[in-house]
């Protein structure tokens, strides 16, 4: 075995070992799956509904897979905990969104906690919001860095690549990465095993390739992982399902091409320039500013609302869901400043 594949499989098992810990309650989230949809109680459509709110947040502001990942594991961990009401999810939601950047994106490239109120159309204030997070972050006890689906997903997809001796580009990690935001938009998913999930997608990925290789090397990685056959192939089925749903017409996904932001003169005046693209424009000259007296919009309690940033169909990305375009003005803009 040479360094890299030791050092690998040494990683692999220290991931194994820390799953469970960030994994949600089960009994939290299947109290959640059994609840009937009304105004006071959190069901399973609200929740996928705000996981697709978070892919399209991520997609916005062009953070990577990692951050959403883990926005959604902080969000199943905190709702499998505490019994939400509907109204409080969107400032969850935000919160969440916000802790997950703060873990894995440069801090230069991490939006105001007011601009992602505007941009997610949050109905709450930053006070509001920072209370949540206080709440989130004492119930979690203060541990945001986990270890998620995403962490196996790129160590199992590493170690094929380091055994193989198949075209490097044969395994698409951008399309299994596609896939595993489609299964966390689906409650279900939160309940399986992170190891198990990944692995679920590398095998149905190997499969669709049809390589003998590929396949012994998975198995490997399986028995290595210690997963059993009969919990594989359980979970397996559900995500085959999951994508073949996720990839057809029919289904509503986020749709990032309706992230349009209208907004009043009012609301104009408080945003940051870099949200504002007006080409071969000169500097305006900073005397004569906004006026910056002016108050934070504010509600009087936190709800989310009936209308989704992500509520209707969009166009497929290639042969694997669809156009997750990063905004490169956003980052460019804010490291230069």
């Amino acid at each position: 075995m040479s360094n890299e594949a030791f050092w690998l499989f040494k990683q692999l098992n220290l991931h194994l070992e820390q799953e469970l810990k960030f994994q949600p309650r089960e009994k939290g989230l299947s109290l959640i799956e059994r609840t009937v949809e009304n105004e006071n109680t959190l069901c399973p459509r609200l929740r996928n509904a705000k996981v697709e709110d978070l892919w399209s947040l991520t997609s916005f502001f062009g953070f990577t897979t990692e951050t959403f990942v883990l926005a959604v594991n902080i969000l199943d961990r905190f709702l499998a905990l505490m019994k939400v009401k509907p109204k409080h999810l969107s400032c969850i939601g935000v919160c969440c969104f916000q802790l997950a950047s703060q873990v894995i994106e440069e801090e230069c490239n991490i939006p105001s906690t007011h601009d992602v109120i505007r941009i997610s159309q949050c109905k709450c204030t930053v006070s509001d919001l920072k209370r949540m997070e206080k709440i989130i972050s004492e119930k979690l006890h203060f541990e945001f860095k986990a270890t998620t689906a995403l962490t196996f997903l790129h160590l199992y997809h590493t170690i094929v690549l380091c055994h193989t001796s198949e075209r490097k580009e044969i395994l698409n990690l951008d399309k299994l990465e596609a896939q595993l935001k489609a299964c966390n938009c689906r409650l279900v998913f939160s309940k399986a095993k992170p190891s198990i999930l990944a692995l679920c997608l590398l095998t149905l990925e190997v499969q669709t390739l049809k390589s003998i290789e590929l396949f012994e090397i998975v198995l490997r990685v399986q028995k290595h992982s210690k997963i059993s056959d009969s919990d594989l192939l359980y979970w397996r089925e559900l995500v085959s399902k999951c994508l073949a749903d996720y990839s057809s017409p029919e289904c509503c996904k986020p749709d990032h091409k309706k992230l349009v932001w209208i907004v009043s003169r009012r609301t104009a005046q408080n945003l940051q320039n870099s949200y504002c693209s007006v080409p071969e424009l000169p500097t305006i000259p900073e005397v004569g500013c906004f006026n910056e007296s002016e108050s934070e919009d504010s509600c009087e309690d936190m709800s989310c609302g009936e209308e989704s940033l992500s509520s209707s169909p969009s166009d497929l990305e290639g042969n694997f869901f669809f156009d997750l375009k990063p905004k490169s003005t956003w980052k460019a803009l804010n490291c230069q400043s």
